[in-house]
């Protein structure tokens, strides 16, 4: 079938909306029907070149639609579906072990542009993360596709498959957060606004919110941050100001190295670093090592905010609709699929927290 597409073709460049033909699902996959697809700085990075991958690439990873025809028995036609970027195959030992994100054959096809099962169903176009989402329908494994309930509407369904998993699981997974704990998160988008409202969710009691843009920290207050604090060089001094010596549980998504050593070093002895960002693959850290031992710090890495989706989908969902997760507050821009650069242009200036693309 004929879809149109956004597509990289050039490192630097901006993404060319052309018409690709998409290949029929192979076995074990949908045929997805994309009705909206979030805009996020995984998407920038490879438009910028700090996360290489093959071109050209159809974009887009963090999205919800319907199943129009399905190759596995898990799934139907007419089942509304979020769509998820790491593909678990459910066998290898990462994902037997309980931690999907990690699976082994699903970074290799994301590495390789390519779907789960092998190869790719748009031709010479390679696929993003198993998605890409910026298209009028797409063929993914049903490994990356997660059932939601047909009432939640679409523009918010997307945020569950990036955004939310990603920022909400690493604050209540990865970090821990519990109630009366001290939390900071660096890096106010999608994502950072994410783990700060599972943070508040789960009862933190201080809870510092630091970005650049006095905007995204007027709206991280408004969600239910304790305090906001401007990015830079003083921002660590302000969240220990703010903790007494500096907050138990901190949250970096910013993916620039140096904000992540602000981040740990705005931690407090005993406490936890988590990281979720993307930095460039040649960027290096450097941290007092003396401190993890003399400090007793953990400093950890989370990927898909260490969620597993099938389970972490729902449960999310429910606390979005119970009321205790307004990530409908988070949508700053809905596009068409032919704004989605001047949407990519408002996310590299720091003006939007996350837009998502409306299909139809």
């Amino acid at each position: 079938m004929k879809v149109r597409s956004a597509v990289l073709a050039q490192t630097g460049r901006p993404l060319d909306v052309r018409e690709l033909t998409l290949d029929p699902p192979g076995e074990g996959e949908l045929l997805v029907r994309i009705e909206a697809a979030g805009l996020c700085h995984s998407d920038l990075s490879v438009i910028d070149g700090s996360r290489p991958r093959p071109l050209p690439m159809a974009l887009g990873h963090e999205a919800a639609g319907v199943v129009a025809a399905s190759r596995s028995p898990e799934f139907a036609a007419g089942d509304h579906v979020v769509l998820t970027f790491v593909p678990a195959c459910g066998a290898c030992p990462p994902c037997v072990s309980g931690r999907p994100a990690l699976c082994v054959p699903g970074a290799a096809a994301n590495r390789a542009g390519s779907l789960l099962g092998g190869g790719r169903r748009l031709g010479e176009v390679f696929h993003h993360l198993g998605v890409s989402a910026f298209s009028e329908y797409a063929v993914v494994s049903a490994r990356s596709a997660v059932k939601v309930p047909a009432g939640l509407p679409f523009e918010v369904a997307a945020l569950f498959g990036c955004a939310v998993l990603t920022g909400a699981g690493a604050a209540l997974h990865a970090a821990g957060i519990g109630p009366r704990d001290s939390v900071a998160v660096f890096g106010l988008g999608g994502v950072g606004l994410s783990a700060l409202l599972a943070a508040k969710a789960a009862g933190a009691g201080t809870l510092i919110a630091v970005d650049v843009v006095e905007g995204k920290r007027d709206l991280a207050l408004a969600l239910g941050a304790t305090h906001a604090v401007p990015g830079g060089e003083h921002a660590v001094e302000h969240v220990r100001d703010l903790t007494g010596g500096g907050a138990v549980k901190v949250v970096d998504t910013t993916g620039v190295a140096p904000v992540l050593a602000q981040a740990y070093a705005a931690t407090a002895p005993g406490g936890v670093t988590v990281t979720v960002g993307l930095p460039a693959p040649g960027a290096g850290l450097t941290i007092p090592a003396l401190s993890l031992v003399a400090e007793e710090k953990t400093l950890r890495g989370s990927y898909l905010g260490s969620c597993v989706p099938r389970r972490d989908v729902p449960r999310f969902i429910g606390m979005y609709t119970s009321g205790v997760l307004p990530v409908d507050r988070l949508l700053s821009g809905r596009l068409r699929l032919d704004q989605v650069n001047e949407g990519f242009d408002r996310l590299r200036s720091g003006q939007a927290v996350r837009q998502v693309v409306l299909m139809r």
